[in-house]
């Protein structure tokens, strides 16, 4: 077996029925059996209702997981029209019913633009984010529901894949933050009939496509998986990125400044060595980069 590479980023199709934090636990005890190190974590959470690329960070790389979350996702969504329920997917209870046989594709198609482009959203009650210090999926399980802030989200596209009444299947590329259950629930709502999310597979995260993912069966303790590890070099190619000499990186292991090319953009850079090693995150301070973080002692 060649050397195993010590961080870096997997790109795992996630099962149905099983959570992020599970296919996490059960891949940091298998990279912990394997290198002692317990940094695991994932970029970008999936309901236990949805499948498909869920990125799994490893070792120094869990300190990138924000970068590679803002990446573009794809998600090929299943949507029930004539229905509501509590959670907005297929896992709530049903709240009310409609008839849903009068819908056309024409319909659905005249709508559709008002979900493109940067819209406001909001989240659904059952949902992890936090208001005054507690999840509101904590509150509504309490059975209590709160008014929740609309949030700003791109939906870069959508497109019809099959309309089978009442179900509609969509192809949907969008930015970070989008929750495809609120995009659903707002459809139906747009139509008149109502509507919840009764499958969702995502296709791609940034790079990482369904086509190259790895299923969790293959994640065990013989580490032959670990060489499928992303590194970020491949992983983070979107983001503008620099090749450092060895005085340069020198500087930085002592955490001073170093002097930005005139011809650089004025943004975040990824700082490579000659080896395609990740050294830093610099960020741009005048005719200087300042690191913001900094990988010299861990090999990533």
């Amino acid at each position: 077996m060649s050397e195993i590479p010590a961080a870096g980023f997997l790109n795992l199709n996630k099962p149905l029925h099983l959570t992020s934090h599970d296919v996490v636990a059960r891949v940091r005890r298998c990279y912990r059996t394997l290198t002692g190190s317990r940094k695991a974590g994932h970029a970008g959470t999936l309901d236990p209702l949805a499948d498909g690329v869920l990125v799994i960070c490893l070792g120094a790389a869990t300190r990138l997981s924000e970068y590679i979350m803002r990446g573009r996702k794809i998600y090929r969504a299943e949507i029930t029209l004539g229905a509501t329920t509590s959670t907005y997917d297929a896992a709530g209870e049903f709240l009310e019913c409609k008839p849903a046989k009068h819908l056309r594709l024409f319909d659905i198609q005249r709508v559709l633009p008002q979900f493109i482009g940067e819209i406001e959203q909001v989240p659904p009650m059952y949902s992890a984010i936090k208001v005054g210090g507690k999840k509101l999926y904590e509150l509504a399980r309490q059975g209590k529901t709160i008014k929740r802030k609309a949030r700003a989200v791109t939906i870069h596209a959508i497109v019809v894949r099959s309309w089978r009444r009442p179900v509609l299947e969509l192809e949907i590329e969008c930015g970070s933050g989008v929750y495809i259950r609120s995009l659903a629930h707002d459809l139906g709502a747009a139509l008149g009939v109502g509507g919840y999310l009764s499958g969702l597979t995502r296709t791609a995260s940034g790079a990482f496509k369904i086509g190259d993912s790895l299923n969790l069966d293959s994640i065990t303790t013989d580490g032959e998986w670990m060489h499928k590890i992303i590194s970020p070099y491949d992983a983070l190619g979107d983001y503008s990125r620099v090749h450092l000499n060895a005085e340069d990186i020198e500087s930085l292991r002592h955490g001073r400044f170093i002097r930005r090319p005139t011809d650089m953009a004025n943004h975040i850079v990824f700082a490579f060595d000659r080896a395609n090693r990740l050294v830093a995150l610099l960020e741009p301070r005048a005719e200087l980069w300042k690191p913001r973080k900094v990988f010299l002692s861990e090999a990533i």
